[in-house]
């Protein structure tokens, strides 16, 4: 695609009446594109009403320029800044030629009053127009300033708003012609082209001639064509549609107060988010960031009431238990969304109400209370059908470190598991645990060699013991498949209505799939009793 100035000049020169549509910030600008325009106008009065102020210069050159810079990069097609009085004498001309440049404007109209302007449409009668050779010293300061031979100066003259007639209007194209301006804007404040037409036929085409028909806008298009203008600019049309639009909307959302009466009637949020391009930035992600974490999701089971830490479960489950001022719960989701994993799904079963976090999916086990761990994790696996994600499994009663997550994200195993070196501490303690048999214990060797599970129980022998897991499973994306098929043949099963997902793991060894282990000495907390939800405040 040529450059945007180029783009301007072959419309500022075309044989066929060209149009420009008025813009104001990146996502006008993005319409005006879509709707098919070949370029945008950033018009005065816009510019400054989008910042809520006058079109009197009250918003600085440099704010305009600002938003300018969204404008161009929103968008493809060449923009006509209103450039008002070039805010200032040539000296100031100078710098705003450079800076649009720089920002890839291509082009930029001045008028022939002096600065602060008044916008041509307040007591255009009373307001002062520049001495000819001042202004000329604006337009030649701006053409020699500018880089790019392409980048073009609009003039625009004013003797009309002001009351100066044809002959001052015709007078002052022939200074800027040969000042050097590029094109001439003629403007007008009457219901009728009478005075822009009458300036076509005296001017002819030593120029082109840019239009702005906003007060004679009955005139119909094909005069302006045959007239031989080389541009039109409708100049205000976006924002005025849109004050309308947000007007008919608050009054009507302060009258009704609800979003019932207008939802139908406004775009929608998906299509901000296309504008904004929202599409491409994911494409982006998938192409620089990190895939870790950000392509996983996560099931935590927390259907159990919890009934060992007596009146605290009375109404609610264990995992909205309250620690360091927040549930159970949310240390746990807060650890994953701080590893970038915020796909999570809670698998609730006693009081399923009461576990009510925001930003997460819910699925419900009601026969909680008769069914084991195995069941949970089938429900939530029926729930959730896409293995486009690898998947991390916890129990609703467990925090963990960021770290150990991170740990488990190292293996490129299908499936991995986090197993605590420090097992006497559950004996120790007098607490049920998922103990361990690995292929290796846990050692300085154990660092340079994988080890893998063998088997896990609750009731494994001493002897046999080299750790207990922490209810911590990683499942890759080529082992969803797999763990969907093990977990499905085995919820299927009426004997295995009880079992627990060291059962699980069990039987993944069974089928060849022995799942990784990867040590770790604390940095867990597994919530069994009064004592430990004591020690979870100093956890957290």
């Amino acid at each position: 695609m040529s450059k945007k100035s180029r783009q301007f000049r072959r419309l500022l020169g075309s044989n066929e009446l060209e149009f420009l549509i008025e813009a104001h910030n990146g996502i006008s600008a993005k319409v005006g594109e879509e709707a098919g325009f070949k370029g945008l106008w950033a018009g005065g009065l816009c510019m400054s009403a989008q910042y809520g102020v006058r079109d009197n210069n009250e918003a600085s050159w440099t704010q305009v320029l600002e938003m300018l810079e969204f404008m161009a990069d929103a968008t493809t097609i060449p923009i006509l800044m209103d450039g008002d009085t070039g805010f200032g004498n040539f000296n100031n001309v100078r710098r705003l030629v450079r800076k649009l440049e720089q920002r890839g404007i291509a082009a930029v109209c001045i008028e022939d009053k002096l600065y602060p302007k008044t916008n041509s449409f307040i007591k255009g009668d009373r307001q002062q127009l520049a001495e000819i050779d001042e202004f000329c010293s604006r337009i030649k300061a701006g053409k020699d300033a500018q880089s790019d031979d392409d980048f073009a100066i609009i003039t625009r003259i004013e003797a009309f708003i002001a009351g100066w007639g044809l002959g001052e209007a015709i007078r002052r194209a022939e200074a800027y012609h040969a000042a050097g301006a590029d094109g001439i804007l003629i403007h007008s404040a009457l219901a009728t082209a009478s005075e822009v037409l009458a300036f076509k036929r005296e001017w002819g085409d030593r120029l082109p001639v840019v239009i702005v028909p906003t007060k004679y806008y009955a005139t119909p298009t094909d005069v302006f064509r045959d007239a031989g203008f080389s541009i039109v600019i409708w100049a205000n049309h976006l924002l005025r549609a849109a004050l309308t639009a947000m007007q008919d909307c608050a009054a009507t959302l302060a009258q009704e107060q609800s979003l019932v009466p207008i939802e139908n009637d406004i775009a929608s949020v998906k299509e901000i988010f296309r504008l904004q391009g929202a599409s491409e930035l994911e494409d982006a992600e998938e192409r620089y960031l990190p895939q870790k974490g950000r392509e996983s999701r996560a099931v935590i089971l927390a259907a159990s009431r919890g009934t060992e830490l007596g009146e605290l479960t009375a109404s609610k489950p264990k995992t909205m238990v309250e620690v360091g001022g927040q549930p159970i719960l949310g240390h746990i989701v807060n650890t994953y969304n701080n590893a970038g994993i915020r796909n999570i799904s809670v698998v609730r079963g006693y009081m399923a109400d009461s576990v009510n976090l925001p930003a997460l999916r819910y699925v419900d086990n009601p026969g909680y209370a008769s069914s084991g761990e195995l069941h949970s994790l089938a429900r939530a696996l029926e729930a959730e059908s896409s293995d486009g994600h690898s998947l991390y499994v916890s129990f609703g009663d467990v925090l963990f470190r960021r770290y150990v997550l991170d740990a488990a994200a190292e293996p490129e195993d299908d499936f991995v598991i986090v197993v605590d070196t420090n097992w006497q501490g559950s004996v120790n303690l007098g607490r049920v645990a998922d103990y361990v048999s690995c292929s290796e214990a846990h050692s300085r060797r154990a660092y340079y060699h994988k080890v893998y599970l063998e088997h896990a129980d609750e009731a494994l022998a001493d002897e046999r013991r080299h750790g207990e897991w922490i209810g911590l499973l990683r499942v890759s994306k080529t082992g969803l498949p797999i763990l969907r098929q093990v977990v499905a043949e085995l919820a299927a099963d009426p004997a295995n209505k009880s079992a627990q997902l060291y059962d699980l793991l069990n039987e993944l060894v069974r089928r060849g799939h022995r799942p990784r282990v990867v040590y770790t000495t604390g940095h867990w907390l597994d919530i069994d009793s009064l004592d430990d939800v004591l020690a979870a405040s100093s956890f957290t």
